[in-house]
């Protein structure tokens, strides 16, 4: 206020004006509310143009993304190893190893999930 001898306005108040700026610029409030109006009459219309972007972007981005996925499938004494996430104790140190095992698959469930026994039978 000292250097410009007027109160800041934030970017929000300039788009969509509060009673303060509409004040200053002397707007009187039926061409405000007619204003209103037509942003209200045209906010369908965006809502409608962003789903219609949105839609095709979502849907090449799960393409791509599932054509780099390799489907794999396991079966009972089969070896793999398994990996650390990183809220795990073992991933605290930043030179810690990022995989553990290895381990055999006891049993396959339905949906993927695996139990694992480790070398010795252990489940």
């Amino acid at each position: 206020m000292l250097v410009y001898s007027t109160k800041a306005v934030i970017p929000v108040e300039v788009e969509s004006p509060s009673l303060r700026i509409i004040q200053v610029a002397e707007l009187d409030d039926a061409e405000w509310v007619k204003s209103r109006y037509e942003q209200l009459d045209l906010i369908d219309e965006k809502r409608m143009n962003a789903v219609c972007h949105g839609q095709p972007y979502q849907n090449r981005m799960s393409r791509a993304f599932n054509e780099r996925v390799k489907p794999r499938q396991f079966t009972p004494g089969k070896l793999v190893i398994k990996k650390i996430s990183p809220h795990q104790d073992e991933a605290k140190r930043k030179f810690s190893p990022n995989w553990q095992g290895p381990y055999t698959v006891h049993r396959v469930l339905i949906g993927g999930a695996l139990i694992l026994a480790e070398m010795d039978g252990e489940v």
